[in-house]
């Protein structure tokens, strides 16, 4: 946890699991229905060989919806281009979760080395007044919720086929935003973990 704020101090926040994933132009192994001897096949493209990144947060408070905030990064192996999120993009991203859930955020994430860089650390100092964060067990990714995110997304997928990278971002972006309207679904990726959010005695 950041600075010496408690579990006490930070109630009445929202708690927001983040993680990271990606997706090439590979695309997911899944089964389906098709008629006896005639096997489905989707023809893909490999010749765009880039990489969409994606961040998302699941957002839990008691008494409100919860809510999906994301974001994607498309890279074309284009000089300069980044591969990934950085410290830079983690920032802006919790910045505008903050701005969309109109309050403080206790977050929750893993030890990935941009989360615990130096200038992430010192970046998180700073917003003492309305982030604390805690940190995962080096493996726990049955801990949290977000990672519902990526099996939903997968299955999703499955019957899809784009040619280009671009295309892919599209149908991903898609596909995320269709999540951030359904409530339901977020909780389900909570109760999935076994966690329950109770207020402390």
């Amino acid at each position: 946890m950041a600075g010496d704020k408690s579990t006490w101090a930070a109630w009445g926040s929202w708690l927001v699991f983040a993680d990271e994933s990606g997706q090439s132009l590979r695309p997911p192994r899944g089964r389906t229905w098709a008629r006896k001897g005639q096997t489905p096949v989707l023809e893909v493209s490999y010749g765009d060989r880039g990489r969409v990144s994606i961040a998302a947060l699941i957002c839990i408070k008691p008494g409100h919806r919860v809510r999906l905030i994301y974001r994607t990064i498309t890279y074309h192996q284009r000089r300069g281009e980044r591969k990934g999120f950085v410290a830079a993009d983690f920032k802006a991203l919790l910045h505008a979760a903050h701005a969309q859930l109109g309050g403080p955020v206790s977050l929750v994430w893993d030890s990935l080395p941009e989360h615990v860089s130096a200038q992430m650390r010192a970046w998180i100092s700073a917003q003492a007044d309305w982030l604390v964060v805690y940190r995962l067990p080096p493996y726990a990714p049955d801990l949290n919720p977000a990672e519902g995110i990526w099996s939903n997304l997968r299955i999703a997928m499955l019957n899809f086929a784009v040619r280009s990278i671009d295309e892919l971002t599209a149908l991903i972006k898609h596909r995320l935003n269709h999540m951030q309207y359904q409530p339901k679904l977020l909780a389900g990726f909570i109760a999935q973990t076994g966690l329950m959010i109770s207020e402390p005695m």
